[in-house]
């Protein structure tokens, strides 16, 4: 990880004592707060300092708790905290003071967060369930002496929904006997062993764990060593159960995220289909399957507790080979769209989808609509205030087309579907600031797009002021990438590359409200 011992000797201090950083940041537009250039107007980011991993996702009481790893010191990577938002709708968002300092057993790495209904753990009552925190510790002070077992996983506890947290005065409550990569715990109710189910990666595959009341914890399975993408380091497991839709037919979807080793590079986060009997999971899965084949959405996670059972997913919009040198400057990183998944069943094959959350209609505006026709390679010039805060929405049956974003500067990003290659690609090489990191620079993305439909199928585009998300038949394909453009993009360049005609039907552009 870059410049990791360049923060080490902050670390050793970090770790003794927690910190008594006070709240952060509240929003101020008058001081030009998430106003900044490139600062993303519809996707969390924290007012400052560096941010990754989504952490601790439930909902509670009303509202949904966004936790994340987060530096306030700087914004390259440091001494982990949690940093803490809330949110009422998945849109609109409210900063709250860090929930979880470094202290004697080391920094505070990624976890999950339950409502422990029944009181399992006897740290509320059943009348005032807690909400529980499961995390890892990462003692630096261990791994700087050569030691092994340097990661152990922690509990905290928050009687008053979040605002206030206790750590376990008996942590660490999972040892490590040795592995220096074990982390990312995921906890959830097992209703098959009515007990708590908790996830964590070992290195190069997956541990499965349980316990009756959060504190006392025995491993029960393993999975993955021979199986999935294995070009770096598992990271950030996460299991549950979905309907096939359109029909009774339950399966259990794992995802892991993996870094490097992703197919554009670097970070990336695979999931596998399969059953889980309450203590083992399984998969014939044979080829590796991808929730997102762009280089920006890694490390995602789901919510617990969300109501209806829906499945909804955030993951942290950027990518470990260039994460800590994106040209911002007073905070540093985003989050992506909430999006809800689903799993469908296409030519026999089980794919999951996900899609940005309906919720979403409470920020976008009225937009027009066309019907847009162009002749073997031709094209159409749109222009548009600022596509940096829009989506775009079209049908089509068509398997050529070419989209150009540009501005005055002469920067492009390019979206082209080639579906003779049977590939959408991203081209953001001259989309803006790309010369601040070499993998960033040459990156030319590609998606594999086996099975579009023949027929009519919708392509939505959301892009804000340093990112793109492309939504590919409701989410069946999905690139996230990130962009740093040195102004909005204001114009469209459409073009039919092909010898057939293109049509996009009901073609609508519509501008984005900020959230802040």
């Amino acid at each position: 990880m870059k410049l990791f011992w360049i923060v080490l000797g902050l670390a050793l201090l970090s770790c003794k004592e927690e910190k008594k950083v006070g709240p952060v940041q509240s929003v101020d537009t008058e001081l030009g707060l998430y106003q900044e250039t490139h600062r993303p107007q519809f996707h969390f980011t924290p007012p400052e300092k560096w941010m990754n991993d989504p952490n601790g996702l439930v909902y509670h009481q009303g509202v949904y708790h966004l936790f994340y790893q987060y530096y306030p010191e700087d914004i390259v990577w440091g001494p982990m905290h949690w940093g803490h938002a809330i949110s009422k709708n998945m849109v609109y968002w409210e900063n709250k003071p860090i929930a979880l300092f470094p202290d004697e057993h080391g920094y505070i790495f990624s976890g999950s967060a339950v409502v422990d209904t029944n009181n399992s753990s006897g740290f509320g009552t059943v009348d005032n369930p807690p909400l529980v925190a499961i995390f890892t510790y990462h003692d630096v002070v261990g791994e700087k002496a050569g030691k092994d077992d340097f990661q152990t996983q922690g509990i905290a506890y928050s009687l008053d929904n979040g605002v206030t947290w206790v750590k376990y005065e008996g942590n660490p409550v999972v040892k490590n006997e040795g592995i220096r990569d074990f982390r990312d715990p995921k906890v959830f109710w097992n209703d098959k062993t009515n007990s708590w189910t908790m996830l964590l990666v070992a290195g190069d595959h997956l541990q499965i764990w349980q316990s009756p009341d959060l504190k006392d914890w025995d491993k029960v399975s393993e999975f993955g060593k021979n199986q999935g993408a294995h070009g770096g380091v598992w990271e950030c497991p996460d299991m549950f159960p979905l309907k096939v839709e359109g029909t009774d037919m339950e399966k259990w979807v794992l995802l892991i995220s993996i870094n490097p080793g992703a197919p554009n590079g670097g970070s990336g986060t695979q999931y596998f289909v399969g059953d889980f009997d309450g203590t083992t999971f399984k998969s014939d899965q044979k080829e590796h399957k991808w929730i997102d084949w762009g280089t920006d959405n890694y490390a995602g996670v789901t919510y617990n507790n969300v109501p209806n059972n829906e499945r909804v997913f955030i993951g942290w919009m950027s990518n470990w080979a260039y994460a800590q040198e994106t040209p911002t400057e007073k905070w540093r990183s985003a989050m992506t769209l909430p999006r809800k998944l689903s799993l469908h069943r296409i030519n026999d094959k089980f794919e999951l989808v996900n899609y940005p959350l309906e919720s979403l209609e409470e920020i976008r505006v009225p937009g027009s609509s066309e019907d847009i026709t162009l002749g073997p390679e031709l094209d159409k010039s749109l222009t548009f205030d600022h596509f940096n805060r829009s989506e775009l929405k079209f049908k089509t049956s068509s398997q050529q087309f070419k989209l150009d974003f540009n501005n005055s500067l002469g920067e492009h990003l390019n979206l082209i579907l080639d579906g003779e290659a049977q590939q959408f690609i991203l081209d953001r090489s001259n989309s803006g600031k790309t010369t601040f990191d070499e993998d960033f620079a040459k990156n030319v993305q590609t998606m594999p797009i086996p099975d579009l439909p023949n027929g009519e199928y919708e392509v939505r585009i959301l892009m804000d002021w340093s990112s793109v998300e492309i939504f590919i038949n409701h989410g069946q394909y999905v690139m996230t990438a990130q962009i740093f453009p040195n102004e909005f993009y204001r114009n469209l360049m459409i073009s039919n590359p092909g010898d057939v005609e293109l049509k996009l039907d009901t073609f609508t552009i519509r501008p984005i409200k900020s959230i802040w």
